[in-house]
């Protein structure tokens, strides 16, 4: 329309359209809903903002029976000193508070009758809090973030433990001892060495039953399946080998592994065999074709040590490249990668009963709850290169290092109840202290480790301790160190 035409000087403001427009729909509708609800704002706006309050305040009307009992005592104690003023008044109009809000919350009764007395306050709109000095005495006594400070800072007090003894020393390798495992029925187990052989032993007696060989260089890795007559090793030659305990033979052999082979893994529920070693990877291999099914690739250096459970993550590999992998054995991917050790992980356990693990390395052991790999604590107080690790079911945690030094610590609190060196072989060097392998029997009741003395030593709780005897040497304290 041209700007000269006259009929657009006569046209009226929006705002008189909208309002002439707003005053026809309610004369529209009026006889059908009543001309109370649509004219009167102050109670449109009432029933509004009770709604609201209602709804997003009405579970939290009354403050919990603890809190509200240190507000009445502190409430009291206030007028006891008549400072004349609450920890916290009423907001007033210049803390730019709305003056018919605030007369309109005032005014909302409680959804339940009962409780409408002394806590239809809770409510009200508040200020700002005075200064100190002026009635802030009453807010002193409230539970502030102090209390979670210190709740955060208590530690577990630690179970009493027997301390642990040497019971046995069996000799018969003719180098180190690198390997072990233990049968499924807790009747025998085997070891294997630098002198490439596999000897199996009897587990009550400590006498020599058996010896394999086959090996052309050192035995790194020994699995006794639960579920099958087999017994699986590993080695420095590259070889994967399956022996047939029946026949005593090896019945297959597992190729694919470029460079030696550090540790082995049986799946608990699946056919599966995961073996890891210098080439960086950890292989899945299907246990009775001999198939590489999976190759799980992703770490920097040598993986010297892989775990396998049920659930997932169902397997863990700790590699020379200070890192932990969490791997989806499905998908054939990595869950997650733990950065936290400065220096090689050598040693991984798995606790028998809970969800979590540990690793082991020459700063620390740290201790890890599956699925997500989230940090829980360290273990404190050892010295050299942590070789070894095992935790038994009554949550004692064994960590072995290359200077022959032996813990043992609560695997729940993380303190170290008893340390000690190993016991050398008469006639054996000073450098050959190391502990290199380490297992608990199915009981729990024995400890074997395999040393670089070239013997095994079997090691029991003093049965004769006592709490009185043996007392536990624990203090708690505040300081203590996340990673």
């Amino acid at each position: 329309m041209p700007a000269s035409d006259p009929a657009s000087r006569d046209l009226p403001s929006a705002d008189a359209l909208v309002r002439d427009s707003a005053k026809r729909t309610r004369e529209l509708f009026s006889a059908d809903f009543g001309s109370a609800f649509l004219l009167d704002d102050e109670a449109s706006r009432k029933a509004l903002v009770t709604t609201k309050i209602r709804t997003e305040y009405d579970d939290v009307r009354e403050l919990p029976p603890s809190l509200a009992a240190k507000q009445a005592a502190a409430t009291s104690a206030a007028k006891r000193k008549k400072t004349g003023a609450a920890s916290k008044q009423l907001a007033t109009e210049d803390d730019g508070a709305d003056a018919s809000t605030m007369k309109l919350i005032e005014g909302i009764p409680s959804s339940s009758g009962a409780n409408g007395g002394p806590h239809t306050t809770a409510l009200a709109i508040r200020g700002r809090a005075p200064p100190a000095g002026f009635g802030g005495g009453a807010q002193k006594d409230m539970p502030g973030s102090g209390l979670v400070r210190k709740q955060a800072a208590q530690q577990v007090k630690p179970l009493w433990h027997p301390p642990w003894k040497l019971m046995r020393v069996i000799a018969g390798h003719l180098g180190w001892v690198r390997a072990l495992a233990v049968e499924p029925g807790n009747q025998w187990f085997c070891t294997g060495a630098g002198d490439r052989t596999v000897k199996i032993w009897d587990l009550a007696s400590g006498t020599l039953k058996l010896t394999l060989t086959g090996h052309i260089s050192t035995v790194r890795g020994l699995a006794v399946s639960p579920r099958h007559p087999y017994l699986f090793s590993c080695g420095e030659d590259k070889m994967v080998k399956c022996w047939d305990l029946e026949s005593n033979r090896v019945i297959r052999h597992y190729h694919g592994h470029l460079s030696g082979v550090y540790s082995l893994a049986l799946h608990p529920t699946l056919d599966v065999l995961v073996t890891s070693g210098r080439d960086g990877v950890a292989r899945v291999w299907d246990m009775r074709t001999r198939t590489n099914v999976m190759v799980l690739a992703g770490h920097q250096g040598t993986v010297s040590s892989v775990v396998t459970q049920e659930a997932d993550p169902q397997v863990i590999t700790g590699s020379m490249d200070s890192t932990v992998r969490l791997w989806d054995l499905a998908a054939g991917k990595t869950m997650a990668v733990l950065t936290h050790h400065k220096k090689s992980v050598r040693t991984l356990t798995t606790h028998p009963k809970e969800f979590t693990f540990a690793s082991g390395s020459a700063d620390n052991i740290k201790q890890w709850k599956c699925p997500e790999g989230a940090f829980m604590q360290n273990f404190e107080g050892f010295g050299g290169i942590v070789n070894t690790l095992s935790v038994n079911e009554d949550d004692i945690l064994f960590s072995g290092s290359d200077n022959g030094e032996m813990c043992f610590f609560d695997w729940k609190s993380g303190h170290r109840f008893q340390k000690m060196d190993t016991t050398a072989q008469p006639g054996s060097l000073e450098a050959e202290q190391g502990v290199f392998c380490s297992i608990f029997d199915k009981t729990g009741l024995r400890l074997i480790t395999g040393e670089a003395d070239k013997t095994i030593k079997i090691w029991k709780q003093d049965e004769n301790a006592t709490e009185e005897t043996h007392p536990l040497d624990w203090k708690p304290t505040l300081q203590r160190r996340q990673f």
